[in-house]
């Protein structure tokens, strides 16, 4: 079984200016330069209405398998979703300088980038993908 959300040819632009908030979106614009200007990869939509950066196949022991974005955003409308995909398991130190924000397992809920330290969520996109790099180098 694959992956449910998928990379696509949908818009990015298109999507963003669709963010009925303008706060979300400005900062959605924050993370899209800074997302993009870090990984050097161009962004993509992945489903609806996460917007992705790179990517990676996975194969688990149960045999699933797809593919995923390395890193990534979403301006959802109850917060600013950054997707780190290793996780967050490891960044307790750079999480403790980072700023406000409530956390899953490879995600980072924020409620305006006015709430975080720029300079440190860039830190932890940049050891994202670097954790990524180790587990499964580009191919």
């Amino acid at each position: 079984m694959a992956n449910k959300t998928q990379e696509n040819d949908d818009d990015v632009a298109a999507f963003l200016q669709s963010v009925e908030n303008p706060k979300r979106r400005a900062d959605a614009e924050v993370v899209l330069e800074m997302m993009t200007r870090v990984t050097g990869w161009p962004a993509k939509m992945w489903g609806a209405s996460i917007i992705g950066f790179g990517s990676y196949h996975y194969k688990y022991e149960s045999g699933r398998e797809g593919d995923a974005l390395r890193v990534g955003f979403s301006p959802r409308k109850a917060n600013l979703v950054i997707y780190i995909m290793p996780g967050y398991t490891d960044y307790s130190e750079i999480l403790g300088r980072i700023g406000k924000y409530k956390k899953g397992k490879s995600c980072l809920y924020i409620n305006k980038l006015a709430d975080v330290d720029m300079a440190v969520l860039e830190e932890l996109v940049v050891a994202g993908l670097a954790d990524m790099a180790e587990k499964y180098p580009a191919g």
